[in-house]
């Protein structure tokens, strides 16, 4: 079993930025593919950014610039970390972990497709504001 756990979430105005954390636990050879999703009131679920084992990067194409997702391998660790924020920004950040290091569940074109539901291990997640 594979324990997610989050931080760094709070109330900032728009233009300022965060650094989300997520500190896995248990069982962290399971630890493949991590990914960060935000649940924000009235959508669904979104997958924003994702980096494999060997750290290779995606985000949503509409956050790409805005968002950078990193990993420290030896503490096991997850960061988000969210720039120039908007108030359309805020909602609850999860991470979550696959099980296997391939953050791509299929590939078209060219282009890489991932859904939160591809994910096996969640966080309890950590709330984030944003004030105009």
């Amino acid at each position: 079993q594979l324990q997610l756990e989050e931080s760094g979430g709070g109330s900032v105005q728009a233009g300022g930025s965060l650094r989300l954390s997520c500190a896995a636990s248990g069982n962290t050879d399971r630890r493949g593919c991590m990914g960060w999703c935000r649940k924000s009131p009235g959508k669904e679920r979104e997958l924003v950014a994702s980096i494999d084992p060997s750290g290779r990067t995606k985000y949503k194409d509409s956050l790409e610039g805005r968002l950078t997702i990193s990993q420290d391998n030896t503490n096991n660790i997850l960061y988000l970390e969210i720039n120039s924020l908007k108030t359309e920004d805020g909602g609850r950040y999860q991470c979550a972990a696959r099980d296997g290091g391939v953050c791509c569940t299929a590939r078209v074109g060219g282009i890489c497709y991932a859904l939160p539901v591809d994910y096996a291990w969640w966080g309890q997640g950590t709330q984030v504001n944003v004030s105009s």
